[in-house]
């Protein structure tokens, strides 16, 4: 798909169709949809300066997530930074959790699975980030990373393996 007509045409229907797969990558990555769309935002206005340079819509979709992905994945560098220098500085109780039993499962299963996830390693966690959440073929996963289809289908496939790994014996609430 290349482009035709003017510059706020074509940076419209790119915004159109890219903006709520980056919100979903980054989101997953940053677990903070308030963020995320910060992130995607900033990812929007670094293409508005490139749009020139990048051929089509299609190209600048990949660049635009890749670009979302090393953001949030920046941003959650930085944050784990800031807590460790912030749990040396100050000791903070933990927060008590919701009422019901419902509500317990729910958060305990979210935090179980997010941990999980977190423990995967980098290269295993964005390529399943993007197919579940992000919601990418494995064809658009590889332009991204520029690796090819193949590759991303055994590492998602051993992303998939590792985190069974990592919840298996716990229950997890599916509601």
């Amino acid at each position: 798909m290349t482009r035709k007509g003017s510059a706020h045409e074509c940076f419209k229907a790119v915004y159109t169709e890219v903006f709520p797969i980056a919100v979903r990558v980054a989101y997953r990555i940053t677990n903070d949809i308030e963020v995320a769309e910060e992130l995607c935002h900033e990812a929007f206005i670094k293409y508005l300066d490139k749009m020139d340079v990048i051929p089509d819509t299609q190209q600048a979709k990949y660049w635009i997530i890749r670009v979302v992905k090393n953001l949030s994945l920046n941003n959650q560098k930085r944050l784990g930074r800031e807590s460790a220098a912030n749990r040396r500085a100050y000791f903070e109780p933990s927060r008590p959790t919701e009422t019901g039993e419902i509500s317990y499962l729910k958060l305990e299963s979210r935090d179980r699975v997010q941990h999980a996830l977190e423990a995967l390693p980098e290269n295993l966690r964005v390529v399943l980030v993007m197919k579940e959440y992000g919601e990418l073929s494995y064809q658009e996963i590889g332009a991204v990373l520029g690796i090819s289809e193949t590759n991303v289908k055994v590492r998602a496939y051993r992303a998939r393996e590792k985190l069974a790994r990592y919840l298996d014996g716990g229950d997890v609430y599916v509601p």
